[in-house]
């Protein structure tokens, strides 16, 4: 897919994660400028922009449940590329709480989930409107999760989430119609150094559950976004699961 998006421009919220990485990198490679946006992990997101392919790309610190380094992002992309192509709205936070453990999920723990992972996408998509509108249209892809239908998740909150996610996707892709399609990616379990947290039976368990016997990489994952972006262009108010099979269980 090398210069299929060449001289597009892109930003990746939690550009610098695992998942998020893979996505930028990805992008990259095949011609588009990315922002790689970041909260924590700054020197992590200044490496991967110098290490990746082509030129143009930028690592800028935003926090997507504040308006006004929303707006800071906004007025900076339009500065660099006087538009923007594709959005990724990758961004989100969680820890692990037994779903039973109603008590342990306290409500700010709870009001933070909601707040970068539904509020922030949502706030980013509103601040970015006008530059994706601009020239030829263009894509959010919010990153759900498979939690989102199962309800099996690091804790009923990030659950909820993305359901809430998805949710967006679709409202989105309808109100923002013709000019900006949206569309949910939604991986199962994805093989990144957050699984280093669980112990082999857990993992085991999950793999036993998984049809295709393999968790996904984060490369699989940047691979959906990218034929969203370049593919499959009729394609908007749609979940794109990434999951081997999970759901089937």
């Amino acid at each position: 897919m090398s210069g299929a998006l060449e001289g597009e421009a892109a930003v990746v919220t939690g550009g610098a994660g695992g998942i998020g990485s893979a996505v930028s990198r990805l992008l990259a490679a095949s011609g588009a400028r990315v922002v790689v946006a970041f909260n924590g992990n700054e020197a992590r997101a200044r490496n991967l922009v110098d290490d990746l392919p082509g030129d143009g790309h930028v690592a800028r610190r935003v926090a997507v449940e504040d308006g006004a380094s929303l707006a800071a992002l906004a007025k900076a992309v339009d500065g660099c590329f006087g538009g923007l192509d594709i959005l990724v709205n990758n961004a989100a936070v969680t820890r692990f709480v037994p779903h039973d453990d109603l008590d342990e999920l306290d409500d700010g723990l709870f009001d933070r989930i909601m707040r970068v992972n539904v509020r922030g996408a949502f706030a980013c998509v509103r601040a970015l409107r006008p530059l994706l509108e601009a020239g030829k249209g263009g894509l959010v892809v919010n990153m759900s999760s498979i939690a989102a239908a199962n309800g099996v998740g690091s804790n009923v909150a990030y659950c909820a989430s993305k359901a809430a996610l998805d949710s967006l996707t679709r409202s989105l892709a309808r109100a923002l119609a013709p000019r900006v399609r949206v569309v949910s990616v939604a991986p199962g379990v994805v093989d990144t150094p957050w699984l280093e947290g669980f112990d082999q039976r857990w993992r085991d368990r999950q793999m036993a559950r998984t049809p295709l016997g393999q968790f996904a990489s984060p490369e699989d994952v940047a691979r959906a976004v990218l034929a969203v972006a370049v593919d499959l262009g009729s394609t908007t108010g749609s979940v794109v699961t990434v999951d081997g099979g999970r759901l089937l269980d």
